[in-house]
């Protein structure tokens, strides 16, 4: 059996931009689900599960340090 998954190389902000894209659609489908229209809902459960698969697999984003400004803000609670 073939499998018909194909690795794309694609930048961050690309693959950001295609999730904004299928979040838009998915609001319209839901809409459009939601006045009764059965082929929506089946879209909108495809792209449920794309997005799903792209949120699995998007790399950890990193926690920033704390900055300076937040230890002083520590110390005027201390005293």
């Amino acid at each position: 059996m073939f499998d018909k998954k194909q690795k794309l190389e694609i930048s961050q902000d690309e693959l950001d931009l295609i999730e904004s894209a299928l979040h838009t659609q998915s609001k319209i489908l839901s809409v459009q689900a939601s006045a009764g229209g059965s082929k929506a809902l089946a879209r909108l459960n495809e792209i449920k599960r794309v997005l799903a698969t792209i949120a699995q697999q998007k790399p950890a984003k990193r926690k920033v340090k704390a900055s300076c400004n937040g230890f002083f803000k520590m110390s005027r609670l201390l005293g």
